[in-house]
């Protein structure tokens, strides 16, 4: 999944500038985006997924330029999955709901298919028994597996998870890392912004570093880990593993 972007940034109201003017162009296969709290990471995410506007800047996704209008955007969508921090879940709606409903009015399947590739996803993230229940009677790992399977049920090119860990206890957050690690397994594409930096590392083929809004490092996961560059990711790195068995 090739993913360009040229003179991108992001500028609040307020004049403060949470994504400086930054390029970048790269096939896309397994992306770790990491980096301290404020640095511009889940904006990031949200300009690649269609979900805000950059203030300056073009996105390409596989070559084709991503119009910033509503009209052109929302087909985009529909070929990206997203996972957010809290799943997103509609809490009214049981699992198989917040699956199916979205295939059958977004994605156009029938009813009947609809059902069905929900209930194999379910089955899938060993979920099947839990069809029936709302968000708020599943456990946060089990909501979140839910959610993936939202996100990858129309079969998107690329998926792009927020954190998806961040609320999670230890035992839940290895559920879903394991069902990404899953995703890979399989060739799906995917963007993850994470604090998990054992996955990071490991799990994800390259790593991008943000920084007070800029771009600091950008490349192998191993090469980022092994060897950081800058003082900042070397500093970020340091104060990760201070406290590290």
């Amino acid at each position: 999944m090739r993913v360009e972007f040229q003179n991108l940034s992001k500028q609040y109201e307020s004049g403060r500038n949470i994504l400086k003017p930054m390029d970048f162009a790269d096939d896309v296969h397994t992306l770790a985006v990491i980096g301290p709290s404020g640095g511009g990471k889940s904006t990031l995410l949200r300009i690649i997924g269609g979900l805000i506007a950059p203030t300056t800047g073009k996105l390409w996704v596989n070559s084709e330029e991503i119009e910033q209008n509503e009209s052109s955007l929302q087909q985009y969508r529909k070929k990206i999955g997203f996972v957010f921090q809290q799943g997103g879940l509609f809490r009214h709606m049981n699992a198989h709901d917040n699956i199916a409903i979205p295939l059958e009015q977004v994605h156009g399947f029938s009813r009947t298919e609809a059902s069905s590739r929900a209930m194999e996803l379910l089955e899938r993230f060993g979920l099947k028994d839990d069809w029936k229940k709302k968000p708020a009677a599943l456990s946060g790992g089990q909501q979140q597996r839910v959610a993936i399977a939202r996100a990858i049920a129309a079969k998107p090119g690329l998926l792009l998870l927020d954190e998806p860990t961040s609320a999670l206890d230890p035992e839940y957050t290895t559920e879903v890392l394991d069902v990404i690690q899953e995703l890979k397994e399989d060739g799906l594409h995917f963007i993850i912004v994470t604090h998990e930096m054992g996955f990071a590392r490991h799990a994800c083929d390259k790593a991008a570093f943000l920084c007070g809004g800029s771009l600091m490092e950008y490349g192998e996961s191993a090469q980022l880990f092994g060897q950081p560059e800058t003082e900042q990711l070397q500093r970020f790195l340091g104060k990760l593993l201070e406290w590290n068995l």
